[in-house]
């Protein structure tokens, strides 16, 4: 295939494509020609090598939503463009963005049998679900990295379309999908295999060859003896906040939490309560912040003594697209303050 017959087409969201944010993330699926939003630096990118021949623009609640009639409306627009390979994001830490292009990408591979890229962010939900199914190359948490990643995107893309051969993940910047290789190395396993024993013996560096899935495992906490003189405290990363968002919260990615009064609340109504959660529909949220967090229920509890008292203050952020780093890290700082609260249990509610 001579370079300059690369066909490529481009997947973006309603952001990056221009048209808006969270207000129109339900527009249907629409093809533009040509490169748009971040198509242009990529198209840049190619330096000839390839063309953004269309783009295909959807929102990120109506593909997430209608995923089946999504994909298929954008299947057929895609066909009519013959492209040699399938582009879409980078998505970044978006996870609803992530997790859309994770799936038109593995619909494309499965349907046109064409070669599918995409780039996210490790921690970004749509990452972790379509690593074995798509290549996705690593990205930082915002699109302020755009210009690092725009290039390594457009290389691999063209490679990709080339039919190159590419190399192990590390290698070569993209998220592990848990494929394997033989390869020929000077040295046998044995012998590798008592390198490596001998360096963790010594307390050297070293790298194993099969790495295992690293998982966060919490010890749970001792049971409490004594409800019925505990303090309880409420903390949600579903987005319930007093009306007006004092704090800014975001509605994706945020970059801290709040912590509110209770003392003298009862109920969470609808005038002065609501839900800052972006991705999922909030209108019943907003009617009634207790579905969330569930503070008219404890009430009741405590009123009847199986409960000792609800601590005065509740927290609250929000979860979506939030980094586990982040979520941490607000963790740590919540907890200081329930301790120094003398709270004893901590009822964690999300959407």
């Amino acid at each position: 295939m001579e370079m300059s017959e690369i066909r490529a087409v481009h997947y973006i969201n309603q952001f990056f494509a221009g048209i808006g944010g969270e207000e129109k993330a339900d527009i249907e699926p629409e093809m533009r020609e040509g490169a748009v939003g971040p198509g242009i630096a990529l198209d840049s990118a190619f330096n000839g090598e390839a063309k953004i021949v269309a783009s295909v623009i959807c929102g990120d609640n109506y593909f997430n939503e209608r995923t089946d009639d999504a994909a298929g409306k954008i299947l057929e627009m895609i066909k009519n463009f013959q492209p040699d390979v399938f582009i879409a994001g980078p998505a970044f830490n978006a996870g609803r963005f992530g997790m859309a292009c994770g799936g038109i990408c593995k619909a494309v591979k499965a349907e046109l049998n064409i070669p599918v890229i995409s780039a996210m962010y490790p921690e970004n939900p749509g990452a972790d679900v379509y690593k074995k199914d798509v290549m996705i190359i690593i990205t930082g948490a915002s699109s302020a990295g755009m210009r690092k990643t725009a290039p390594l995107l457009a290389d691999m893309a063209v490679r990709l379309a080339r039919g190159d051969t590419i190399g192990d993940a590390e290698t070569e910047g993209f998220i592990p999908g848990g494929d394997r290789k033989n390869v020929f190395l000077e040295k046998t396993g044995a012998k590798r295999a008592v390198e490596m024993l001998v360096k963790k013996i010594q307390g050297e560096p070293y790298k194993t060859e099969y790495p295992m899935p690293d998982f966060d495992r919490v010890p749970p906490a001792q049971a409490l003896k004594d409800l019925k003189h505990a303090k309880i405290a409420l903390v949600t990363s579903g987005g319930i906040v007093p009306k007006g968002n004092p704090d800014r919260i975001e509605s994706s990615s945020a970059s801290g939490f709040g912590k509110y009064d209770i003392g003298n609340i009862m109920d969470l109504t609808e005038e002065d309560y609501e839900t800052v959660h972006g991705g999922y529909d909030p209108s019943y949220a907003n009617r009634d912040a207790d579905r969330v967090l569930p503070l008219d229920v404890l009430r009741d509890i405590e009123k009847e003594g199986l409960i000792g008292e609800i601590n005065r203050y509740y927290y609250a952020t929000v979860g979506n697209g939030t980094s586990v780093a982040n979520s941490k890290a607000y963790a740590a700082n919540i907890a200081r303050d329930l301790l120094a609260d003398g709270v004893k249990a901590v009822i964690l509610t999300s959407t």
